[in-house]
């Protein structure tokens, strides 16, 4: 039976925008405006907060006041846009001379008690990751390998496939350039570690294992068709360290390049 993810999403918006916080906060804060006892807020918002309130009142203090009323009226509507707005400020840089919105004093007012803004945030879009992360995950098939990995490199190929799944293309491709060279070092044989350690002060890079691998296959006992397939994920990670944004196709192909590459790798 298919999750119906419309109908969680449309109670997700009603849910919220029926509690919407912040509705009874703008009231507060427009009363004690009106009333002269703004300094009461002092005691429960954090100090950066109260701040950014009391310098914005004495600048224009009826226009403080009617503009946090007209917000208290607006709050039924815009709680949700103004979550996903919230958490997206998060993750973008942010001039210094931007004048932060009020409805996002609110919100940092409220998270300092109990972050249900941000939890409402983070729901809308884990919701909107749900389809295609499940798209992307129906088209990979597991990977097998005859010989273990260290922890590490399944915990790297873990986060490179997350990533693939969640959108986070590029992220993947650098990822998967990690697996490969975590994998890769646990696999060489002791004579050749040393000379890489001597060679490149314990700091070989993928390309530089890859090259050693390639210039000494039998000593390694790698099959001699992993050094290519390597060398993709290599390319490929690098473009994404040094020239900018992956595309879905170019994470896909990375991975599945990675993939291949770690079932060469690992076997007995």
């Amino acid at each position: 039976m298919p999750i119906p993810l419309h109908i969680l999403r449309h109670q997700l918006v009603a849910l919220s925008a029926a509690q919407a916080p912040g509705r009874d906060f703008c009231h507060s804060i427009a009363e004690l405006a009106r009333t002269g006892r703004l300094a009461r807020l002092r005691a429960v918002l954090p100090p950066v907060v109260y701040d950014e309130l009391r310098q914005s009142y004495r600048q224009n203090p009826q226009a403080f006041i009617n503009g946090w009323q007209q917000l208290a009226q607006q709050m039924h509507h815009g709680f949700v846009q103004h979550a996903r707005q919230r958490l997206t400020s998060l993750t973008r840089l942010q001039p210094a001379a931007r004048v932060p919105p009020a409805w996002q004093q609110i919100q940092h007012a409220l998270d300092a008690q109990q972050n249900d803004l941000l939890r409402t945030a983070f729901a809308f879009e884990l919701l909107d990751l749900v389809e295609p992360a499940a798209d992307r995950a129906a088209h990979l098939r597991e990977c097998i390998v005859a010989a273990p990995a260290s922890h590490d490199a399944d915990r790297y190929l873990d986060e490179a496939t997350r990533c693939y799944f969640y959108g986070l293309f590029t992220a993947c491709a650098v990822m998967c350039r990690s697996v490969l060279e975590e994998a890769l070092k646990q696999r060489l044989p002791a004579s050749l570690t040393r000379l890489l350690r001597t060679r490149y002060r314990n700091a070989a890079t993928l390309g530089n294992l890859l090259h050693e691998v390639n210039n000494n296959l039998q000593l390694t006992g790698i099959d001699p068709a992993f050094p290519a397939v390597a060398n993709k994920v290599n390319d490929t990670g690098k473009r994404a360290v040094h020239q900018g944004l992956l595309t879905e196709e170019e994470a896909r192909t990375c991975l599945q390049h990675a993939r291949r590459a770690l079932e060469l790798l690992l076997q007995p």
